[in-house]
Order: C-alpha cells, then structure tokens, then sequence
C-alpha cells in the first residue's frame, strides 16, 4: 500500500473520526426540524466579534516585529496607525483612513528606512 506513505492505521482512524465531528457538528443546525434563535447574550455578543478578531490580528503588527516588542518610536507603522486612527474619527471614511495611513507609512518607510 504505497499510498499510506507510512501514515499508520491511528492516524488514519482519527483524520476519519475528526472529519465526521466537522461534518456533524456544522451540520446540526441544518438538520434540525425545529427553528433555533440564538439566545440575547450571544447575539449581542457576536455584534463585538468582528472588531474583536481585527484587532487580535491589525494590533501585534504595529507593535511587534519578529515576535518582540518594538523598542523604538522610530517605526513607520506607529505613525501610521495613528494618522489613520485620526484620519478615521475625524472623517469616519475606511478608505481615506488607509490612503491617509499609508500617504504616512510609505515616506517614512521607504525615504527614512524606519
């Protein structure tokens, strides 16, 4: 059996085992006969779940640079991440926020090498 490429028989058992708890558990919701509504707290919850995930991804590249803190202010992305902070609550447009971010950005990265 040349396919297994010396994947043993376990592995194998639990790649099936965890696809089928995938498939049932994504899947309950759709088989259920009965309507379900999430109940109020979880609802409410969810609305703060977008910004939640942006952050934990948007805020550890500004402040860190190969798994470190940043130990200067001399970073582009420092200044850039607050001319779009301003620039958004000053206009409240998405698009100028990261046209006015990067107009920052680029010079200081590029001309300055910071």
């Amino acid at each position: 059996m040349d396919w297994f490429n010396g994947t043993d028989g376990w592995t194998l058992w639990v790649i099936v085992g965890l696809a089928l708890v995938t498939v049932v558990s994504r899947s309950f919701f759709l088989i259920s006969s009965k309507p379900w509504q999430l109940p109020h707290w979880a609802q409410r919850g969810l609305q703060y779940a977008p910004i939640a995930a942006l952050s934990a991804v948007v805020v550890p590249e500004i402040v860190m640079s190969q798994g470190q803190l940043i130990g200067t202010w001399l970073d582009a992305r420092l200044f850039a991440a607050a001319a779009g902070v301003a620039i958004y609550y000053a206009k409240r447009n998405v698009l100028l926020t990261i046209l006015g971010g990067m107009a920052v950005y680029l010079p200081l990265h590029l001309a300055l090498g910071w």
